[in-house]
């Protein structure tokens, strides 16, 4: 899917603030309306875009603790484990990475006596060699970039 510098444009302005009104993106873009109302129109139907989201301030979040776990399995378990850990109600994200492991997972808890437990419940699955876990200490940045 080939996107335009328009469409660039357009996407980078909405992962600073997706709230922006359509008049918004169109004067930052040096469009009208209708131009930037169209554009955004056409990469929500081809699928660029797929949702709007809120995203909470750590003082609102229900989660206490934000933590990212790298799992690390034996060859031919993914499929089994990401099943598995999809119905862990506390991992946000969920993405295969490249490199010494093979997954990594954010977390959302609300104490650290709860990521110790959600952490043995990951070592415990079947196939899992590893896991390392980073808490998030606080955040410099976020534009809700999810995958």
């Amino acid at each position: 899917m080939i996107l335009t510098d328009g469409d660039l444009s357009l996407i980078n302005l909405l992962k600073v603030n997706a709230r922006a009104s359509v008049s918004e993106l169109a004067r930052k873009l040096g469009v009208s309306r209708t131009t930037a109302q169209d554009r955004l129109t056409r990469l929500e139907e081809r699928g660029v875009i797929t949702g709007y989201t809120v995203r909470l301030s750590a003082e609102t979040s229900e989660a206490g603790v934000s933590a990212y776990v790298m799992i690390s399995f034996e060859p031919g378990k993914a499929a089994a484990i990401v099943k598995t850990l999809k119905t862990f109600s506390a991992i946000e994200t969920l993405q295969s990475v490249s490199g010494k492991i093979d997954l990594m997972a954010r977390v959302g808890v609300d104490t650290p006596e709860a990521l110790d437990r959600l952490l043995d419940k990951v070592g415990a699955i079947d196939g899992v060699v590893s896991t390392e876990s980073a808490l998030v200490l606080s955040t410099k940045l976020d534009r809700g970039l999810a995958a």
